[in-house]
């Protein structure tokens, strides 16, 4: 039997609105994360808004396809423009990032969920992938979320900011050239 698994509804904080994600965002995304340096410590390249909707039209589904895996994504929208922007379409300011969650369950119990987050460029050093982040992590505990967890190139700094904000602490396990923060949880 596939486990069911928690879904993405939409969350707010002071300054942004988390959307759960539609294949709709990826013609609104696409410019936003078009930007090579993203991808510093990630690897890989910008997608075009083909491959982003191709990509968010698997990631909505909610699951891996073997049922094995949960997936939350939100798009990170401004509640407000900022100062100088273009007008952005009302109610709300344009969309300057994302952050999503990756559950599954250890053989050991409770619900792990793997947390990442992406701010687009010009949008970042102003603290929205702390927000976002926290507020995610707190949607995700009410869930029964029991042990988080998120991996960050040694060198991003701010990156490893937000996971300190979270709670988390860095292990010595390394995977794919990141390394592994966690909160402990029931581990």
């Amino acid at each position: 039997m596939t486990p069911s698994w928690p879904t993405a509804v939409p969350l707010s904080t002071p300054r942004l609105l988390l959307e759960p994600l539609r294949v709709e965002h990826a013609r609104e995304a696409a410019p936003v994360l078009d930007d090579v340096r993203l991808h510093t410590w990630t690897g890989g390249g910008p997608a075009t808004p083909a491959l982003l909707r191709d990509r968010y039209a698997r990631l909505v589904a909610g699951r891996s396809p073997d049922g094995t895996r949960g997936w939350l994504n939100w798009m990170l929208r401004l509640r407000e423009r900022e100062p100088g922007a273009h007008p952005p379409p009302p109610p709300y300011g344009p969309l300057v990032g994302t952050v999503q969650a990756t559950l599954h369950r250890p053989a050991d119990g409770g619900l792990e969920a793997a947390l990442a987050w992406v701010v687009a460029v010009d949008h970042q050093g102003r603290g929205y992938a702390r927000e976002s982040a926290l507020a995610m992590a707190a949607r995700l505990r009410e869930e029964g979320v029991t042990r988080l967890t998120a991996y960050v190139h040694p060198d991003h700094h701010a990156s490893a900011g937000v996971a300190r904000a979270l709670g988390l602490t860095a292990s010595g396990t390394v995977v794919d050239g990141e390394v592994r923060w966690s909160d402990g949880g029931t581990e």
